[in-house]
C-alpha cells in the first residue's frame, strides 16, 4: 500500500478523492529482466492498436537495430540534436544533484523510452554519483499496450518496475466527458507516491522542447496568462520530492528521428479513455505552431525562449507564490 503524504488542501479537489482511492488498492510490481519473447507482431499488433484508439499511427521505415547500435547512436548521429541537450539542461537547470536518487517514469511511449537510454547513459559514461529507478504506472492498459511496454524495455535493457493502477476504470466512471485532466493530475499523484515509495528524492518525466512551447501557447490563447513549463519544480503535497524534465530542450522531431532511426514501434496512444473523444486543445495548439512555422522563422524558439526574457517594467500585473503586484505599486517611485 502506498503512503504518499497528502495535504487538507489536497483532499479538497475531486482528483485526489480518485487517487486516494486507487492508493489504498494493492498493486502488482513487476521486475523485468532475462530473455522476454514477444508474443505478437509488434508492427501489425501496435497499428491496429493505434488506429481503433484514432491515434496517429508509428510507420516502421527501419527494421529494429541491435541494442549497442541503438545506444552507441545516442552519443554518435544524435549527440548535437538529444545526448548534448539533455545533458546542457541538466547541467544550466542544475536537475541532478549528487547522492540523487532518480526515479525515472516510462509510459512506453517514444519520450520516456529515450530518457531513459539517456540516464543509462549518462549513468556508464557521464556521471555515476546518482542512483536510478526505472518506474512505470499501468493506468488500465488493453493487454497488447501492456505487452508491447513489457517487451521494449526488455529489449532496450531497461529494468523497469511495473505498478499496477486501474485509472482508466475509475476515469471512465467519473469523467467521462473530459478525462485528460484529471488523469494527469491523478498519474502524476500515484508516481510521486511511488517514487516516495522507493526512496526516491526525484521523478523525471519525459515532457520535451515542443511540450513547453504549447504550454505557453495554451496558456496565453486558453486562459488568459502567460506561464510555462517549468524544467523543475518541487511536490507541494510530497515533502522533499521534486519533479524535473531533463528533455526540456530536446525537439520532439529529433525524438521522432531517433525512433525510426532505431527501428522501434513504441506505445503512442495507451488510453482507452480518450480514444473515443474530440481531439484536444493541446493538438490544435501544435497544429497552430505548425502553421506559424511556415511564415514565422523559429517561431517554436521565440515562444520558447519567451519566458527567458520577460521584461517586469512592460507587464500590467504578476503574481509570485501567493502575492499578487501590479505595476501601479512601484509607478511613482521611479
Amino acid at each position: 500500500m502506498f503512503s504518499g503524504i497528502l495535504t487538507q488542501n489536497t483532499l479538497r479537489n475531486s482528483a485526489s478523492y480518485l487517487i486516494i482511492a486507487i492508493m489504498n488498492t494493492d498493486f502488482k510490481n513487476i521486475n523485468i529482466s532475462g530473455d522476454f519473447e514477444s508474443t505478437f507482431n509488434r508492427e501489425t499488433s501496435h497499428a491496429g492498436i493505434a488506429a481503433e484508439a484514432g491515434c496517429e499511427v508509428f510507420t516502421l521505415e527501419k527494421p529494429r537495430q541491435a541494442l549497442d547500435k541503438i545506444e552507441r547512436s545516442i552519443i554518435t548521429k544524435y549527440r548535437k540534436k538529444i545526448w548534448s541537450k539533455f545533458t546542457a539542461a541538466i547541467g544550466e537547470y542544475e536537475l541532478i544533484q549528487p547522492g540523487d536518487k532518480v526515479a525515472v517514469a516510462i509510459s512506453g511511449g517514444k519520450d520516456s523510452l529515450i530518457m531513459a537510454k539517456l540516464f543509462q547513459e549518462l549513468k556508464n559514461h557521464g556521471r555515476d554519483n546518482f542512483e536510478l529507478e526505472f518506474i512505470s504506472m499501468d493506468p488500465g492498459f488493453n493487454r497488447e499496450n501492456r505487452d508491447l511496454l513489457e517487451e521494449h524495455c526488455n529489449y532496450l535493457g531497461i529494468p523497469v518496475k511495473i505498478f499496477d493502477r486501474n485509472i482508466f476504470e475509475v476515469l471512465d466512471r467519473s469523467a467521462k466527458d473530459s478525462p485528460c485532466f484529471l488523469c494527469a493530475k491523478m498519474r502524476r499523484g500515484v508516481l510521486y507516491s511511488i517514487t516516495q515509495e522507493l526512496g526516491c528524492n526525484k521523478l523525471a518525466l519525459g515532457h520535451h522542447f515542443d511540450d513547453v512551447v504549447e504550454t505557453v501557447l495554451l496558456n496565453v490563447l486558453c486562459s488568459g496568462r502567460f506561464q510555462t513549463m517549468m524544467p523543475k519544480l518541487k511536490s507541494k503535497n510530497f515533502p522533499g520530492l521534486e519533479l524535473i524534465r531533463p528533455l526540456y530542450s530536446i525537439k520532439e522531431e529529433d525524438i521522432l528521428a531517433f525512433i525510426d532511426s532505431s527501428g522501434l514501434s513504441p506505445m503512442n496512444c495507451g488510453c482507452s479513455v480518450a480514444a473515443k473523444k474530440r481531439s484536444s486543445k493541446r493538438h490544435e495548439i501544435k497544429v497552430l505552431i505548425k502553421n506559424l512555422g511556415a511564415s514565422i522563422q523559429d517561431v517554436d524558439k521565440s515562444i520558447f525562449n519567451s519566458s527567458k526574457n520577460v521584461f517586469l517594467d512592460s507587464v500590467i500585473a504578476w503574481k509570485a507564490g501567493e502575492e499578487q503586484s501590479s505595476f501601479l505599486d512601484r509607478y511613482d517611485l521611479d
